[in-house]
């Protein structure tokens, strides 16, 4: 669809069911994958096992409820568009963290989803706090700041990705002989390939459906290879999944909670931008009091609905940004597909056969496919780091965020040794803080930012038009 072509369906129309299934159908197919995959990698990494079925259930659940929530918006609370929810990237590392701290003290699956989710649920207060206060931030909210946390998000993640096309965090910890063999780098770059070949000669769709054409190709050449684990399906006793609240219980770890509160303040200003973008692709006002309102109470909706995920044993929600490209390329704007789309989502919830038989995907399929999406965050920052301007205080900035990350991330020995020297609780809270290269690069760049003072580029798109913008320099207004 040109920008100038009018739409089918607007945000208030209400279109047939007919349509309004399969329309909400692509939206479920061009999201799916991005909903569950972060539960499978964590539940791989921090070896869930038989939790996983269970955990992939509640994703889906809990995102149907959100963007149920989005779409409505009851009693204020969310942007009242097709906004589709689901579990984070950007939260993978600080949940690892968090479950690596509850696993180093002995815990077992029970004791590290406790910890997770406990921390998740009193983090989302954090971005319920940012969501109405979003204009008193233009000081922290540079491109800066956000170009460089979520490139170091998207680097943080390679690691694992590119871990889990050479076969898994668990072949390399138990059977480290058997761990990048020939059959599992084939396996990824299979996928790999087949996600690039659907780009290049497929149309729009097929585009659209390209991670889920090359995990497809994987997962028959890994049938083909005999590399499948049935019995993960076989395993499923339940028939159906129900939500019990807070069911691993409820614990606290000061070192687990500040990764996690610092990354919900970034996937605010993550959110902030993708409602924008809905805006534009649905043809609603980005400027005036209504598109205000309508972020905040997106972000607001963002955070009731990670409240829920942690309280429904699922991990942190965000905006989908790739269902905007659906909006464009359907001219459905329509939100009442959201409903729709929240409600295909709790049903495949129900049934824990369906996380089951994900779980079941080789590493190297999955890790195929997470290699490119984890990049793909990464050239995200990149991109917002191309618009800042590099004068020496953010070149410094830049340099001091990036030395920080990525040392970390290079050389965790150093902050390992850190605390283990200090040692007790203010070891444990140092080695959660600087021990992720989110957090050590997160806190630098917003340290630094405060300190070395106003920028040129202190004005961020995202929040272009909030009323404080009469007070902008001219060159930044433009």
């Amino acid at each position: 669809m040109s920008e100038e072509s009018e739409l089918i369906y607007k945000l208030d129309d209400n279109p047939s069911g007919k349509e309004s299934f399969f329309a909400a159908l692509q939206h479920v197919l061009a999201s799916f994958i991005g909903i569950i995959t972060p539960t499978l990698i964590i539940g791989g990494v921090l070896g869930l096992g038989d939790e996983i079925p269970y955990l992939v259930s509640m994703a889906l659940m809990v995102s149907g409820v959100g963007t149920i929530i989005q779409a409505k918006r009851p009693m204020g609370v969310g942007a009242g568009m097709i906004c589709v929810q689901g579990t984070s990237f950007a939260f993978l590392s600080s949940v690892l963290a968090a479950g690596f701290i509850a696993k180093s003290k002995g815990g077992g699956p029970d004791e590290i989803l406790s910890l997770i989710f406990s921390v998740c649920a009193l983090g989302a207060f954090v971005e319920i706090f940012v969501s109405q206060f979003l204009e008193k931030l233009k000081r922290v909210v540079t491109p800066v700041v956000t170009g460089t946390v979520i490139t170091i998000i998207g680097i943080s993640l390679i690691k694992v990705g590119f871990t889990d096309l050479a076969g898994g965090q668990w072949l390399l910890t138990n059977k480290p002989e058997l761990f990048a063999s020939p059959s599992n780098l084939f396996l990824g770059i299979l996928v790999m390939v087949a996600i690039i070949i659907a780009h290049k000669y497929g149309n729009q769709w097929v585009r659209l459906s390209s991670i889920i054409i090359g995990m497809i190709v994987g997962m028959i050449a890994a049938v083909m290879m005999g590399k499948v684990n049935y019995s993960a399906i076989g395993q499923v006793e339940s028939i159906i999944s129900l939500p019990m609240p807070f069911k691993y219980g409820l614990s606290f770890d000061l070192a687990a909670f500040i990764p996690v509160a610092l990354i919900y303040l970034i996937t605010a200003i993550e959110t902030s931008g993708d409602i924008t973008a809905n805006c534009i692709v649905s043809k609603q006002p980005i400027t005036g009091n209504s598109y205000i309102k309508r972020i905040k109470q997106g972000i607001l909706g963002d955070g009731v609905n990670s409240l829920l995920a942690g309280v429904f044993n699922t991990f942190p929600n965000t905006t989908f940004s790739q269902n905007n490209g659906v909006i464009q390329l359907t001219g459905i704007a329509s939100r009442f597909i959201g409903v729709w789309i929240g409600g295909i989502l709790i049903v495949m919830g129900l049934f824990p056969h369906i996380g089951a038989l994900f779980r079941a995907v080789p590493s190297s399929v999955l890790g195929g496919a997470t290699i490119i999406m984890f990049a793909t965050v990464a050239i995200a920052g990149v991109k917002i780091l191309t618009h800042v301007e590099l004068n020496r205080k953010n070149m410094l900035t830049l340099a001091v965020s990036f030395g920080m990350g990525l040392g970390v991330l290079l050389v965790p020995e150093v902050v390992n040794t850190i605390s283990a020297n200090i040692g007790g609780e203010l070891g444990a809270i140092i080695k959660s803080i600087f021990g992720s290269p989110v957090t050590a690069s997160g806190l630098s760049v917003i340290l630094l930012t405060l300190f070395l003072g106003e920028y040129p580029e202190q004005y961020h798109p995202i929040i272009q038009d909030f009323p404080m913008n009469d007070e902008l320099p001219k060159k930044a207004r433009s």
